[in-house]
């Protein structure tokens, strides 16, 4: 009798213990998600879909998060929010942030709001909720990146004089295009399946974006991947 009371009380003390180690887990959670609700809802799609519209593409004031999961570096997620810098030079859509000058149009940056910035421990809460939306995962294939190599020179001539991204993307700080994200960064921001998946088809992802679908052979997704590699691994001051 006092064996199975003991036993009772020992499965009661290891059911408790289990229980208070999802405690915080849960907690955190809940944290996150009501930390995104009052911080990032107000600029950034939670939910989805992507809009469908080119005025819903051009009333955009932030990335869509609802794939967050499946695009983004959770490392360099908790780093960038807690010391934003700008990716988009322009702001999400260019027309909204230009001026006329002496060369042509620039950017007005008085238009341009800085991101909030958060603690250490709100960038890790929120990371962690960001990272559990993974809507589109139909679209990623595991894997489908395969590492490699590719030299500067050569990634340099494939982006900008055979593709022509280079006059929508900036491959160092202050060259090349500004009406879409910088690439010097993306190695360390997104995930290499994502940007494989997203590059075969853009708008697969978004179905109104400026992103142009260029058709590339399987092995040229890899080659750009591999170039956005060799850029990462550049210090740009």
């Amino acid at each position: 009798m006092r064996r199975r009371i003991a036993v009772r009380i020992a499965l009661g003390g290891l059911a408790l213990s289990m229980l208070m180690s999802f405690i915080p887990i849960a907690l955190a959670d809940g944290e996150g998600r009501r930390l995104i609700n009052d911080k990032c809802a107000g600029c950034h799609d939670l939910k989805g879909p992507a809009p469908t519209t080119l005025r819903g593409v051009w009333q955009r004031k932030g990335s869509d998060l609802f794939y967050a999961g499946n695009k983004y570096r959770r490392t360099w997620l908790i780093q960038w929010l807690q010391d934003p810098v700008r990716i988009r030079p322009a702001g999400m859509y260019y027309g909204s942030h230009i001026k006329p000058g002496p060369d042509g149009d620039q950017v007005d940056q008085t238009t341009l709001k800085a991101h909030l910035k958060l603690t250490q421990q709100e960038a890790e809460s929120a990371a962690a909720t960001l990272m559990a939306l993974k809507a589109n995962s139909a679209l990623i294939k595991h894997g489908d990146y395969q590492p490699g190599t590719i030299s500067a020179s050569m990634g340099e001539l494939m982006f900008d004089k055979f593709r022509g991204c280079l006059a929508c993307h900036e491959i160092e700080p202050g060259y090349g295009g500004l009406s879409g994200p910088e690439v010097y960064t993306v190695a360390k921001r997104l995930q290499a399946d994502y940007l494989v998946s997203y590059m075969r088809d853009p708008q697969a992802w978004d179905p109104k974006i400026f992103m142009p679908n260029k058709h590339l052979k399987e092995g040229d997704l890899q080659k750009f991947v591999h170039y956005f590699g060799v850029l990462g691994k550049e210090t740009f001051k």
